[in-house]
């Protein structure tokens, strides 16, 4: 027998409780897209809230079991037997919005909330915490309840709340002071659960098996089939075989279901996907013949026609339209399809022309690389885009409409202004997804309209000023540094930034070689963007910014900006910084000059920022030598302790001369990781070979590496790689100008998804992929990767710090030269394959 009922969390956290997670129960293992979905939940809810007081948003159901060990303390103790993921991942957000109410508002807050839904307050000590975790979660759950300097880890409790932590910061609205008390509400009596408790003797694995019963589901589009043609008695068969067949044989399921959510969200963009049946059954239930229902169908049919198109650019038969597709079908943002879907079905209706609706996709694709060269790729832009077709002018020409739209409030529709600035300063191999920042590089040799094009899709982005700076590179840069300039700093603000971009089939003779030799080679190449380089005598600051300017006007004249109304959004994103502070790992520490080239700036404006405007973590941030800056001051007035003294308590390590350790320092790339602004890289399928194609992706790859570093490294990565194989492991290759390679251990259609420990490139990289290995069975357990980690760390000069445990760190691949290194390199893989071929039955327990 077992009591179910709905309840917040606020009646399940309120009085004398505790909720113990029983040892056989996987770690916390939620990471950021669960947590952000959650995260954009609550978001909602609140808004929701401001306007009903009474809505609610249900999240999934609890599981509880009695305690066997309920004794006559008061204390109701339960075992959480399903549910504990989403239990812990709600009084961690908790924990967090206390920090962020008693740092910004009132020290109140922190025994108001402890004492009413994180701990019993005058109980013993084996009851004071109203949720007990794993033992090997509990170290920094404490950290997090008790708001100790350790709070805010590399693991993955400490990375939940710094994420809620930088999202409260980014939500917090100074205008408003009630935003945080809104958001405190909808998390604690807005958020609804199903309680399922159990009675004593009662065998509670069974429920949770039912309740997590896998059989074939039916999807939702199947539901809304069933439903219509239930509608249809007389009708049914003729409108099946007349209009929902043909309907069916166009798209795919997963497709069909697509079309009836971007049906929905054209009138209500708050709709989600997963609430599809329900929103449409509850629109069709005001319907009342059989006539009306079989219109609906016809609708759907003729909708379904024009989704077809947008899937697959090809079928438009007007070339401007079609132009125009392909291009937002390659930027890969499915959010534009509710957009897509309403301009071509305005055409067909005939209220709009092609070349109207071609022009409104113009000022899109204009909106995405725009946002993108300002590094605001991602801010946003599901809920613009989901909201263009209903919050557009009606009265306005379609395109014009849409651009308005665009041109109005934060939406980050940069000015020709905004461009300029920072193509010249904005790290731009470093926002948004590569197939994006390659697609912009193309499109811009696209617009030279070469008479011998060049084929653009097997080119990759070379950096001409290299990533990685040589003696004769670091004479030329160094010859530019004024006097108090550094050099470190300078080569990471110009680096990453467009105008020292270009694209290259990956010519293995650039890489780092001097200007003098890359000049030779980019001559050679029908590639204009490379001929401009081409025709400079040398390659330093001057000539990297006269390119960026070059480049902007360039941008400025292909991708039309917005309107005249747009103001001018702040070209230093301070937000950005402080997003990326948040997420700063307790013991890590990065520097002005990181920070000031991820947002385009200088280091000098960043420490006077970081001086006289409060920001998390702010003692983490050092001078390039790992030194606290003489200027550096705490934000409240009253605090004189010397930053080092918290930085060692959070796990910083320092030399006899207050130098911290240069390995536990985050790099400007890595702050991007940490931040959004870089998404992981994932392997791809090995294609066909194309016909003009004499090597296959295999060879490349072995060339592309005995060109960059050598024959002797060359051969002992093929001797891991044929150890990798041995031990039943294969091989995937980036289809990219540089081929990188992909350890796979587990493949895509396993049942635990697929896994990698590794990813190698020619460029120099043994890249670990933490970030991946973190969402995956079984090392979503830190203890596996941070094992995996000091095994890694046992080789000569590799030295990944732990606050690096969900990013994406590596070592040389000339590390592998070196017969021992190489050798324990294969047995550190093997044994990360063992794993993940045999996960324990502790990390299958699923919620």
């Amino acid at each position: 027998m077992v009591a179910a009922r709905e309840t917040t969390l606020q009646e399940l956290l309120e009085g004398a409780k505790q909720y113990q997670v029983p040892l056989y129960q996987r770690t916390y293992s939620w990471t950021k897209p669960q947590l952000k979905r959650l995260w954009d939940d609550i978001l909602k809810l609140a808004e929701d809230r401001a306007h009903d007081p009474k809505a609610t948003h249900f999240i999934g159901s609890l599981v509880l079991a009695p305690s066997p060990a309920n004794g006559p303390t008061g204390v109701a103790e339960y075992l959480v037997v399903d549910g504990q993921q989403r239990l812990t991942t709600l009084t961690i957000l908790l924990c967090a919005i206390r920090d962020h109410r008693v740092k910004h508002e009132d020290p109140m807050h922190r025994d108001r909330l402890n004492q009413q839904y994180l701990i019993n307050p005058w109980k013993p000590s084996s009851q004071t915490l109203k949720l007990v975790p794993t033992q090997a979660d509990r170290a920094a759950y404490l950290a997090c309840l008790d708001s100790t300097p350790q709070a805010g880890g590399a693991d993955p409790v400490g990375e939940a709340y710094r994420f809620f932590t930088a999202q409260l910061a980014t939500a917090d609205d100074p205008a408003d002071p009630f935003d945080i008390e809104r958001i405190e509400s909808a998390v604690i009596s807005g958020l609804a659960l199903v309680s399922v408790t159990a009675q004593a003797g009662d065998n509670v694995h069974r429920i949770f098996e039912s309740l997590n019963n896998t059989g074939l589901k039916l999807t939702q589009a199947d539901l809304l089939r069933n439903y219509l043609f239930m509608r249809l008695p007389t009708m049914g068969e003729a409108v099946y075989q007349a209009l929902w067949l043909p309907l069916q044989d166009r798209l795919t399921p997963a497709e069909l279901e697509l079309l009836f959510w971007l049906d929905l969200v054209r009138d209500d963009p708050r709709v989600k996907q997963t609430d599809v049946y329900a929103a449409q059954q509850a629109r069709l239930n005001r319907l009342r013949s059989e006539e009306e229902i079989e219109a609906e169908v016809q609708r759907f049919d003729r909708l379904g026609v024009l989704l077809r198109t947008i899937l697959h650019p090809n079928e438009e038969k007007d070339a401007g339209v079609r132009r125009r597709l392909e291009r937002l079908s390659a930027w890969g943002t499915t959010t534009i399809y509710p957009l897509l879907l309403h301009l071509l079905d305005r055409r067909e209706q005939g209220r709009a022309t092609a070349q109207q609706i071609a022009s409104a996709m113009l000022y899109v694709e204009s909106f995405f690389v725009r946002r993108l060269l300002i590094g605001r790729a991602t801010a946003n832009i599901n809920r613009i885009l989901l909201s263009v077709v209903t919050e557009m002018d009606a009265g306005l020409p379609v395109d014009e409409a849409v651009r308005a739209y665009l041109s109005t409030g934060r939406k980050y529709y940069a000015t020709d202004s905004n461009v300029r600035s920072a193509v010249r300063s904005i790290p731009y191999y470093l926002n948004g997804r590569p197939q994006q920042r390659n697609l912009v590089l193309r499109w811009l040799e696209e617009s030279y309209g070469s008479k011998e094009p060049v084929e653009l899709n097997s080119l990759s982005i070379e950096h001409v000023l290299p990533q990685t700076p040589t003696s004769e590179w670091r004479q030329v840069l160094s010859a530019d540094l004024g006097p108090d300039e550094n050099f470190a700093e300078v080569h990471e603000a110009l680096v990453h930034t467009l105008g020292n971009l270009t694209l290259t089939g990956y010519n293995s003779e650039l890489s780092n070689s001097p200007f003098s030799v890359k000049r030779l080679q980019l001559s050679r190449s029908g590639i204009r963007l490379n001929q401009e380089i081409a025709a400079q005598d040398r390659w330093g600051r001057a000539e990297i910014r006269v390119r960026a300017d070059a480049l902007a006007d360039r941008i400025i004249s292909i991708w039309p900006g917005p309107t005249e109304q747009a103001s001018d959004q702040s070209d230093v994103p301070w937000d950005l910084m402080n997003k990326a502070l948040a997420e700063l790992p307790a013991g890590s520490w990065t520097t002005y000059g990181d920070l000031a080239a991820l947002i385009g700036s200088h280091p000098v404006p960043v420490g006077a920022r970081l001086a006289t405007s409060p920001a998390p973590n702010a003692h983490r941030v050092l001078q390039v030598e790992g030194t606290v800056s003489p200027n550096f001051r705490w934000s409240e007035p009253d605090r004189r302790d010397d930053p080092r003294d918290l930085l060692r308590a959070e796990g910083v390590t320092f030399d006899e001369y207050g130098r911290a350790d240069q390995a536990q320092r985050i790099s400007t790339e890595e702050l991007a990781q940490l931040a959004g602004v870089t998404p992981e890289d994932v392997p791809e399928r090995l294609p066909r070979p194309r016909a003009n194609q004499d090597l296959d992706f295999a060879d490349r790859f072995i060339e592309q590496v005995t060109a960059l570093q050598g024959p002797q490294v060359a051969t002992a990565v093929h001797v891991v790689l044929d150890a990798w194989t041995t031990m039943g492991g294969t091989i995937l290759y980036g289809t990219g100008g540089e081929t990188s390679c992909f350890l796979m251990a587990r493949g895509r259609r396993h049942e635990l998804g697929d896994i990698w420990p590794a990813a190698i490139y020619p460029s120099g990289k043994f890249e670990i992929v933490f970030q991946h290995m973190s969402v995956r069975t079984p090392f979503n357990d830190v203890i596996l990767r941070e094992e995996f980690r000091q095994r890694l760390n046992q080789l000569p000069d590799v030295d990944i710090a732990q606050a690096k445990i969900a990013l994406r760190p590596g070592f040389p691949l000339t590390v592998l030269a070196d017969a021992d290194a190489r050798e324990a390199v294969t047995d550190h893989l093997r044994r990360f394959y063992d794993h993940a071929q045999a996960p324990t039955a502790e990390t299958l327990i699923m919620e």
